[in-house]
């Protein structure tokens, strides 16, 4: 298996961006015309405390362009995904970012003047039927009050958007274009030349050695390079840490969960809950090791089936029958869209050299939802699949069913529509399955989405607030640091598993580290100053 340029792969497995612009020139034409709506922003500074119609018509232009922003950005950011290493695709996006500054910039007077307005008086206009649409946007406007800044002070933040991504857009640039992998053999014996996408396959072998190697060739990559990425790491911390001082959090993470009203106590239950289901793991751990005859549980050994002489591999073909048949207790409509996304190009499905890994949903308010998929063949890749299109049918809905200012949704409940899926496919393979060796298949890997998605989404919450917590106190984050910490971690949540030195700094390859705890929120809009600059609804590791 061998990477190949995006040129070479087969268009039909490619998403469709003339949904979005018919052309590049038509992208063009919308950068444009965005432009145009952002330089007549400045205007409306002002007016905002006048009346309530005055706010609407704020609100309503700011949205306008907001919207404008938003397909020029998602069109640069999809295509970019799919090649990173296009020069054009990277000048396309970086075009978008800076229209997304501009935006922002221009906006980022409306926050503050809107909490200029006297407290009794924003009531009444937040309580005016004219201002219906922008009323919960407005209430979180107002609930920010001790965390906004004067007008001067917010754009100069504003200003910042572009650099404070720089450790996220180093990181992905390295990891998904100019990052390279060494071969091992697989199963066979042949060489093969090792990628993101066949690492998740490799992982799964019934073979310890190809297990084994396949680790050890891909976390070596990484250790190769761990200070570099320690210090892209670092940046981001960094950034994250101004701005939670700057304006007045107590933590990175009380920043984090306040974009979606969420209280710190509920991060502080799961991470205990959680340590009280860890002998749970450690059983679970031990049954694994029994089960696979093994002497010594190696980290690499965690992700294949413990079931023996079972074939469940599940061609994209294969998934879109069994994904929609899983779904069929949704309704026809849903069955319907789902023909549509797979008839019309809404899944991006093999992987490319430069394509972004793992996996993502990116709903496009207006056109349709797209799906970034690295598809190899497995029942986990089928899981993937119907996993991202439940973000895609939420996002559909939503947009459907609300206005652009209303559309967006947090991601404390995004990942009930992809899970659910997950689950419904699981009930459809239990009631269709006869084969007692797939069964027990199917239900090793109803498992593993436990330890996959509970545990291990939480470790990474942890580590994150542990990594934000050493800059405050001053300790220099270091790969020795990191690596100190991550380890420490994998000790307590795998017990009765043999860490060693490599799984240390598997915290480096986690794309999820530099959106701040990204584990248990993602910030959503809060007010029309605001555009939400990533478009991924939901990414799945490789």
């Amino acid at each position: 298996m061998e990477y190949k340029a995006r040129s070479e792969m087969d268009p039909r497995f490619q998403w469709d961006m003339s949904h979005i612009f018919e052309s590049t020139q038509a992208w063009e034409e919308a950068y444009a015309k965005a432009s145009e709506l952002i330089s007549g922003l400045p205007v409306l500074q002002g007016t905002l405390g006048a009346s309530a119609e005055a706010l609407k018509n704020a609100c309503d232009r700011l949205y306008e362009a907001a919207h404008a922003v938003e397909l020029v950005y998602v069109y640069a950011f999809l295509c970019k995904s799919s090649d990173n290493g296009d020069p054009a695709n990277q000048t396309m996006e970086g075009r978008a970012t800076n229209l997304y500054v501009s935006f922002s910039t221009a906006s980022s007077f409306f926050t503050p003047e809107v909490l200029a307005i006297e407290e009794d008086v924003l009531t009444k206009y937040i309580n005016d039927p004219i201002l219906s649409s922008y009323r919960h946007i407005l209430e979180d406007t107002a609930r920010g009050r001790a965390h906004t800044l004067d007008a001067a002070g917010e754009k100069m933040l504003a200003m910042l958007g572009d650099a404070a991504q720089s450790s996220s857009n180093t990181f992905e640039m390295f990891e998904s274009v100019d990052m390279t992998f060494p071969k091992i053999r697989d199963e066979h014996g042949n060489e093969v030349t090792l990628t993101h996408g066949n690492f998740s396959v490799f992982r799964e072998s019934k073979d310890a050695r190809v297990r084994r190697e396949s680790f050890e060739a891909y976390f070596g990559e990484f250790k190769k390079y761990i200070n570099t990425l320690a210090s892209m790491y670092a940046g981001s911390v960094k950034m994250d840490t101004y701005f939670t001082d700057v304006r007045g959090y107590s933590s990175a993470c009380e920043r984090a969960l306040f974009g979606n009203n969420v209280p710190i106590t509920v991060y502080d239950s799961l991470v205990d809950a959680i340590h009280d289901g860890l002998p749970t793991m450690k059983r679970y751990l031990a049954l694994r090791k029994r089960v696979l005859g093994l002497e010594t549980l190696n980290m690499y050994d965690l992700y294949t089936p413990i079931v023996d002489d079972v074939d469940f591999s599940v061609s994209y073909e294969e998934a879109k029958t069994l994904v929609k048949s899983a779904a069929a207790p949704l309704g026809e409509r849903y069955a319907a869209l789902l023909d549509e996304a797979y008839a019309n190009h809404w899944m991006d499905v093999y992987e490319n050299k430069g394509k972004t890994t793992g996996a993502f949903s990116c709903g496009v308010y207006g056109v349709h939802p797209y799906v970034l998929l690295n598809y190899t063949d497995t029942l986990d890749d089928a899981y993937t699949m119907a996993h991202e299109l439940g973000h895609a049918m939420h996002s559909y809905f939503s947009s459907e069913a609300n206005d652009f200012a209303n559309h967006d949704y947090r991601i404390m409940v995004a990942e009930v529509a992809s899970t659910v899926n997950e689950v419904l496919l699981t009930k459809y393979l239990l009631a269709t399955e006869t084969d007692k060796k797939k069964r027990a298949f199917i239900l090793n890997h109803l498992l593993e989405g436990f330890r996959t998605t509970v545990f291990r989404q939480t470790l990474f919450a942890e580590f994150e607030r542990r990594a934000h917590d050493m800059y405050k106190q001053g300790i220099p984050l270091t790969a020795e640091n990191l690596n100190r910490e991550y380890r420490a971690l994998n000790e307590r949540y795998y017990e009765g598993a043999f860490i060693n030195e490599l799984q240390d700094i598997e915290w480096a390859r986690i794309p999820h580290f530099y959106r701040a705890f990204y584990s248990i929120k993602q910030p959503g809009r809060t007010s029309p100053g605001t555009v939400q600059k990533s478009h991924k609804s939901a990414q799945k590791l490789p």
